[in-house]
């Protein structure tokens, strides 16, 4: 599945972002698309993740309170809203899908090698 990612760009600390991806083909119920994000310099790390056939989400410590991942099953786009953005909001957003057989516990979400196809990354940078 091809995922295309959307909405990057600046943002005053404090402001808001909503980032959309795409996916070319149908998300089942036991997928998951998720966002992770690379900073410059540091490794890939985990945002949120998004269940389809419930919409159950977990998200990174850092982002609780602050941002919020939906889906929208008719379009096969996932959203995430970024709110109260900071400095360490700064990375290379990438959307990704995770495709199960059967329904996944939300700490699998986390796991980025469990996720088969990835978007190209759009760029979110918050200025201080």
């Amino acid at each position: 599945v091809q995922l295309q990612a959307s909405g990057g760009g600046l943002v005053q600390a404090g402001g808001s972002l909503r980032l959309s991806c795409a996916a070319s083909q149908p998300i089942f119920n036991n997928d998951v698309m998720g966002w992770f994000r690379q900073a410059p310099g540091k490794e890939r790390e985990f945002v949120a993740g998004i269940r389809w056939r419930d919409g159950r989400a977990n998200y990174r410590d850092a982002v609780k309170g602050r941002f919020t991942i939906s889906r929208d099953s008719a379009r096969n786009r996932v959203d995430l809203q970024m709110n109260s953005m900071n400095s360490e909001d700064t990375a290379v957003y990438y959307c990704a899908v995770q495709r199960n057989d059967q329904m996944t516990s939300i700490g699998s979400f986390q796991s980025a090698s469990l996720y088969g196809d990835w978007g190209q990354g759009t760029l979110v940078t918050v200025s201080s």
